[in-house]
């Protein structure tokens, strides 16, 4: 995927040298440090928005919609933009204001000068999703309440047109408790190279504990076959974190 020189935010995250008050929240003081956040301890994370868009790019179709559900600060639409046709209609949704004014910020820079939607909704009310062929949700159904996953899946599903895909990203747990303590303690020290410290981690561990619910493997998949997806395949593995896509 082609890489633009975008406005980002260069301020470090240091959120979580003390103590957090209270759960994970998607404030202002989040999105002032999200994108060095993200690509500290997301592993691969470049890879994963290239891979985001060759995907999406194949299943993208004429004058319909491209939705990033838990768009953030942006970085999806903004990698998405010169690999889609043109006459794609993006739309980024996201239940944080302050996110959603920082993925104005860059997104007003793209040069192809698309018109983006950004749009404040709470997925767990708001069926968003219409006349789409590509729908993205990278590390955001893991923020779902576990209680309405299956319901915003469906949502997904029925706005999605035939052949339509949806490219689900998530950290995971595993059924069995050797692999699941092994590739958690892995995933920290990728977090220690990064330059986050014990305390960092153990900080913000506590902090998304309530907020940051992940599925197993397979129930992840039972979500989308659930739902009505005929094509269910894993494009993405790094210990605790998967990427699935699922085609209508």
């Amino acid at each position: 995927m082609t890489q633009h020189n975008t406005p980002t935010d260069t301020n470090q995250d240091h959120l979580f040298q003390t103590p957090a008050d209270g759960d994970f929240r998607f404030d202002d003081k989040t999105a002032a440090v999200f994108d060095d956040m993200i690509s500290r301890s997301v592993p691969m994370y470049t890879e994963i928005q290239r891979m985001t868009g060759e995907i999406a790019a194949d299943f993208a179709r004429p004058r319909t919609s491209l939705f990033d559900l838990g768009c953030a600060t942006g970085t999806s639409l903004v990698e998405l933009d010169p690999v889609i046709d043109p006459t794609v209609r993006f739309v980024g949704v996201d239940s944080s204001q302050e996110m959603l004014d920082k993925a104005r910020q860059k997104l007003a820079a793209c040069p192809s000068g698309r018109a983006f939607d950004l749009v404040v909704a709470d997925l767990h009310q708001t069926q968003v999703v219409e006349n789409a062929s590509v729908a993205v949700m990278n590390l955001t159904l893991q923020f779902i309440r576990p209680l309405y996953r299956e319901r915003v899946i469906r949502n997904i599903f029925q706005g999605l047109n035939g052949q339509g895909c949806l490219i689900l990203v998530e950290k995971l747990t595993l059924g069995d408790s050797l692999f699941n303590r092994l590739f958690i303690h892995y995933y920290y020290n990728m977090k220690k190279r990064q330059g986050y410290s014990e305390s960092e981690i153990a900080h913000k561990r506590e902090a998304l504990e309530n907020v940051l619910i992940p599925y197993r493997p397979e129930e992840n998949h039972e979500l989308l076959t659930t739902a009505g997806f005929r094509h269910v395949e894993e494009f993405f593995r790094w210990y605790n974190f998967s990427g699935l896509i699922a085609v209508k």
